[in-house]
């Protein structure tokens, strides 16, 4: 078994492609709360707003707001988008 798996009961998983083998094996409830949890940063919050701003703008428009119709699209085909670059690190 691989050195990064070793915290992992091992499997049919481990020497062929078997997800569920893996999970049936590995998988373990929680039980617990979401106490653990971080509540959002303000940057997500500000992001979020602007999502559902954005949201409010296509239901009154009727529809997507702008569109690129010039590049066929694919995995690859375009770079990332961001609503705010500064907040999304």
């Amino acid at each position: 078994m691989r050195p990064e798996w070793t915290d992992f009961v091992g499997g049919k998983w481990d020497k062929e492609i078997n997800v569920r083998d893996f999970i049936q094996r590995n998988y373990t409830p929680y039980d617990g709360d979401d106490s653990f949890l971080a509540g959002p940063t303000q940057n997500t919050k500000d992001l979020w707003d602007m999502v559902l701003d954005l949201q409010k703008k296509e239901r009154e428009a009727g529809g997507v707001l702008d569109m690129d119709t010039k590049i066929v699209s694919t995995i690859t085909s375009h770079g990332p988008g961001y609503l705010d670059k500064s907040k999304e690190t």
